[in-house]
């Protein structure tokens, strides 16, 4: 009787000592209810919002980023008509309605090789470039001045001077040389290279495959267009994709293709706990759980599923006065995945770079834990009591 005693109030103080500490337990880290109290808690000046996802929230999110894409940031006709510059090249082509009065055989060799002249009467005058102050020089017009202007503005601006000097003057320009009117590709091509513009304009896949294509697998690189003070980034698989993304490029343009694995952190009670890369076109929030293994049948909290991102403002209606870190919003995504339409919400919620997601800890689990350590503290006892040790 004295041992059944004995070992009662054992077990009695070591669960007295462990039910006041059982917040010490090891665990994976914060509970369920400690992260939803973390944007209210005092403690906490960092302005973090907790947002619970829905169906209806993840698809409006998928939408707003699907409406980020180079036909609808980068809009517009296509490549202009060149307009020159210092340091384009220009043949011009003259012709004068007989009887010549300016471009004669005689006035031909006066002028020497500056001048050449063909048998159909056409008077050609040899490449020069545009100079710094964007001028050329044209023999009986003098200096016209080029840049700024199309290749049809240049021939009228010649065919003025000449008016009253030549008889009935014709005159074509050409562009020997674009050095102006180009497109930078840059990035994980083979050739980074400044691709000149055509009459015609040049494509966005069509720079790139003037560059040599992309050296990495095609799933795994994204393609940065930057125009006019303007950056975005798409992955090249969706360009790919959807020919309205093959968008015609403009002169100063800058294409750069990057590799950059993205990449999300697991945390807490998975099948796996690291760092896991995904595909430059994105992946959901259901294929996120997936690769870190799903959720651990003996741990998970189901409705403990949590995203940790910085987050633009923009992406969280109904959100105003947000506390901005770097002019981003630290957010918690919250999900109850025992509610079946939680999981529509995890295929439509789209994954971002550096995101962090955590499964807590069930309630049960922390209980388990506990009674495993009392369970290690009786086992002895009763094993001492079996052997007649403990009187």
């Amino acid at each position: 009787m004295k041992s059944t005693f004995r070992i009662v109030s054992a077990v009695a103080s070591a669960a007295l000592m462990l039910g006041g500490c059982a917040h010490f337990v090891a665990g994976s880290g914060p509970i369920t209810s400690r992260i939803t109290a973390a944007p209210a808690s005092a403690s906490t000046s960092s302005g973090i919002e907790l947002v619970k996802v829905n169906y209806a929230f993840a698809q409006a999110l998928e939408q707003k980023e699907h409406k980020q894409q180079f036909s609808a940031v980068f809009s517009g006709p296509a490549h202009p008509d060149h307009v020159v510059g210092p340091g384009d090249a220009l043949a011009v082509f003259l012709w004068e309605s007989p009887p010549a009065m300016l471009f004669t055989s005689q006035s031909v060799v006066a002028a020497g090789a500056s001048l050449s002249m063909g048998g159909n009467g056409m008077i050609s005058l040899p490449v020069q470039t545009v100079d710094n102050a964007g001028d050329i020089v044209v023999p009986f017009a003098g200096n016209i001045h080029a840049a700024g202007l199309s290749l049809q503005q240049i021939e009228q601006a010649i065919v003025s001077r000449l008016s009253g000097l030549a008889n009935h003057p014709q005159v074509i320009v050409a562009l020997a040389s674009n050095n102006t009117q180009n497109v930078t590709v840059v990035g994980n091509v083979p050739h980074s290279m400044e691709v000149p513009l055509t009459p015609g304009g040049v494509r966005l896949l069509r720079a790139i495959a003037l560059a040599g294509g992309v050296t990495q697998p095609v799933e795994k690189v994204s393609i940065q267009l930057s125009r006019d003070g303007h950056t975005m980034t798409m992955p090249l698989q969706s360009v790919l994709r959807d020919p309205a993304q093959n968008i015609p490029l403009r002169a100063g343009d800058v294409v750069t293709a990057l590799y950059q694995p993205s990449s999300f952190t697991v945390l807490g009670a998975t099948g796996k706990n690291s760092e896991i890369n995904f595909e430059a076109s994105g992946i959901s929030l259901a294929q996120a759980i997936a690769r870190a293994g799903g959720l651990d049948d003996n741990r998970a909290n189901p409705s403990g599923v949590f995203l940790f991102r910085f987050t633009t403002p923009d992406s969280l209606p109904g959100v105003h006065d947000a506390h901005l870190v770097n002019g981003r919003v630290p957010t918690i995504f919250e999900f109850d995945l025992r509610d079946p339409s939680a999981f529509f919400a995890a295929q439509t919620f789209p994954m971002h770079d550096h995101d962090l997601l955590y499964v807590s800890d069930a309630p049960a689990a922390d209980l388990q834990k506990v009674l495993n350590v009392v369970g290690s503290i009786v086992y002895p006892f009763q094993t001492l009591n079996s052997m007649g040790v403990i009187k």
